[in-house]
C-alpha cells in the first residue's frame, strides 16, 4: 500500500488549508493544467469529459422544455456593445479587446464576447416581426473571456466554458415563467444528477446581473462552509428590446417590444462538486456524470485467465461506462489513483476470486468493501450505483442543513462570522443596500439570496436595526 499512501500524500489535507487541497486535486486527478499564458487554464481530457457529461445531461433537460441551439460571434463591436449602458458599465473592467486584425488596425475595437445578450439582441432585431414568430428559445454552448485579477481552477478563469439561454417573448408573463423554469432546471440538474442541493431565490440589487430587472439564482455550499452561486436566471424586461429596437406586431396588428432573458451556468459546477463531495483521497464523483463509473482492477494480471476474466466483465458491464486497468502498476497504486480520480464504483477480480466465482466491489464515496457474485454482476453494480447517487445528496443535503444557521440579532450575527464560522446565516434585512455594504465591508460577506421559501426570524434588520422586510442568506463565498 506504499504507493496508494504516496499519492494521497501529495494532496494537502482539506482540514489543514481548503484552497490547497482544491488545487492539489485539480491537479493531481488530471482535471487541468495551467498554461503560459496567465489566468488561462488547459482542461485535460478527464476533465473534458467530466465537463461533455455535465453538458449532455444538461442539454437534453433545455431541450426538454423547447429550447434550440445556436452560436454567436466571438467578437462584439464597441459601439454594439454600448448601446445598453448598465450591461457595458458592468463589464467595462473585465473586457478583452481585439484592436489590430492581422497586421491593420481596426477602425472600431471589438470586444471578445464576455456575455452576449448585445449580439442576440442584434439578432433577434432582424430576425422577428410578428408574434408568430415568439417566443424564440435559444441557447449557446461557447466560451467567453473576463479579464479577472485573481484566478482560480473552475471557480474563477480568465476563459470558462458555459452556456448561455437567451429567449424573448410576446408578454411578461410568458418570460417570467421562462427565467423560473430554468432556475428550477439548474436546480433540479444540480440535485438529481451532481448531487448538490441548493436554495433558491432572488439576489438583492446589488448583486443582480447587470442589465437585468430580477436576477434568479442558485445557490450551493461547500465543504468548507463557503457559498457558491451555480447557476442563475436574469429576468430582462424590456430594457434590450428598447435598447435595441426588438420590436413584433401581435395580433391587434400593435407594434410591441419583446420581452427578454438570459440564463447562464459554467464549468463552475465542476468545481462545485469538487469542493461538496471531494475527499482527501481526491475526487468523489456522482456516477450520473463521471466518465468512468467503473474501475475494474485484475489483482495478479500476470497470472492466466485474470485479464480475460476481466475483460469479460468489462464486456457484461457494457451498459456502463466501464474501463479495465491493465496498466504495468502495482494494484496499490491502481487503488490510489481510482480514488484520487474519483470513479464510483471499484471492482477487484483475482485468481481466488475467478475461482469461488465472486469479486469484490468498493465504493469511491464510503469505501465500502463488498463481496458479491460475479454472476448478475451489472444487477449489483447498477443498484450501488443508483444508492450511492441517491446517498451523495443525502449527504450533502445534511451537511448544508448542518451548517445552516439563523441570526436574530447584529450581535450574533457579527459573533458568527468573527468567530471564522462559516456556513449559510439566515437573518433578517431592511432591504437597504447600505447595509449590504457595511456586512461585506465589517465581515467580508455577500446576500447570497432572498429565498422564495421566507421566514421570519425577528422583526428587525441584523444590520441596523430598521424593520425588516426580507429573510435573506449571507455567507462567505468563492
Amino acid at each position: 500500500m506504499a504507493d496508494q499512501k504516496k499519492l494521497v500524500a501529495e494532496i494537502t489535507s482539506m482540514d489543514e488549508d481548503f484552497t490547497q487541497w482544491y488545487t492539489d486535486v485539480c491537479i493531481k486527478a488530471d482535471l487541468i493544467a495551467y498554461s503560459h499564458i496567465k489566468g488561462f487554464m488547459v482542461i485535460k481530457p478527464y476533465g473534458y469529459a467530466l465537463w461533455e457529461n455535465m453538458r449532455d445531461i444538461l442539454d437534453r433537460r433545455f431541450k426538454a422544455t423547447g429550447v434550440q441551439n445556436v452560436y454567436m460571434p466571438l467578437l462584439i463591436p464597441e459601439s454594439l456593445l454600448q448601446k445598453e449602458g448598465e450591461l457595458v458599465n458592468g463589464f467595462a473592467p473585465e473586457v478583452a479587446w481585439v484592436t489590430a486584425g492581422g497586421t491593420e488596425p481596426l477602425t472600431e475595437r471589438l470586444a471578445v464576447r464576455p456575455t452576449s445578450e448585445t449580439v442576440f439582441s442584434d439578432f433577434y432585431k432582424d430576425d422577428v416581426h410578428s408574434y408568430r414568430d415568439l417566443p424564440r428559445l435559444y441557447n449557446q454552448w461557447c466560451s467567453v473571456v473576463r479579464w479577472e485579477k485573481e484566478t482560480r481552477p473552475f471557480l474563477r478563469s480568465r476563459e470558462f466554458l458555459w452556456q448561455e439561454g437567451h429567449t424573448i417573448h410576446a408578454t411578461r408573463e410568458e418570460a417570467e415563467q421562462r427565467t423560473q423554469q430554468m432556475l428550477n432546471v439548474y436546480a433540479d440538474f444540480l440535485a438529481e444528477d451532481m448531487a448538490i442541493p441548493t436554495i433558491k431565490g432572488q439576489k438583492t440589487d446589488k448583486e443582480k446581473f447587470a442589465g437585468a430587472e430580477s436576477t434568479y439564482t442558485v445557490e450551493a455550499l461547500m465543504h468548507d462552509g463557503r457559498a457558491l452561486q451555480s447557476g442563475t436566471s436574469h429576468f430582462f424586461g424590456q430594457k434590450f428590446s428598447k435598447a435595441y429596437d426588438i420590436t413584433f406586431t401581435d395580433r391587434n396588428n400593435t407594434l410591441q417590444y419583446v420581452w427578454q432573458t438570459s440564463w447562464g451556468a459554467t464549468t463552475r459546477m465542476i468545481g462545485a462538486m469538487i469542493m461538496v463531495h471531494g475527499d482527501n483521497r481526491g475526487l468523489v464523483i456522482p456516477p450520473h456524470v463521471a466518465p468512468v463509473q467503473v474501475d475494474i482492477i485484475p489483482i495478479q494480471q500476470r497470472k492466466e485467465g485474470v485479464l480475460e476474466a476481466a475483460r469479460h466483465m468489462a464486456d457484461v458491464l457494457s451498459g456502463f461506462r466501464v474501463k479495465v486497468d491493465d496498466s504495468d502498476k502495482s494494484p496499490g497504486f491502481k487503488f490510489a489513483e481510482q480514488e484520487m480520480r474519483g470513479i464510483p464504483l471499484r471492482i477487484e477480480i483475482g485468481p481466488r476470486d475467478i475461482e469461488a466465482g465472486t469479486c469484490v466491489l468498493v465504493r469511491r464515496d464510503t469505501l465500502e468493501k463488498t463481496e458479491t457474485p460475479i454472476s448478475g454482476i451489472e444487477n449489483t453494480v447498477a443498484e450501488i450505483l443508483d444508492t450511492m447517487q441517491k446517498q451523495m445528496l443525502e449527504k450533502a443535503r445534511n451537511h448544508m442543513e448542518d451548517l445552516t444557521f439563523e441570526a436574530k440579532t447584529t450581535e450574533d450575527f457579527y459573533r458568527h462570522f468573527q468567530s471564522g464560522r462559516h456556513g449559510f446565516v439566515k437573518a433578517m434585512w431592511c432591504g437597504d443596500p447600505a447595509c449590504e455594504e457595511k456586512i461585506k465591508a465589517d465581515l467580508g460577506v455577500t446576500s447570497r439570496c432572498i429565498p422564495f421559501e421566507q421566514e421570519q426570524i425577528s422583526g428587525t434588520c441584523v444590520c441596523c436595526g430598521k424593520p425588516a422586510k426580507k429573510m435573506v442568506y449571507w455567507a462567505n463565498a468563492y
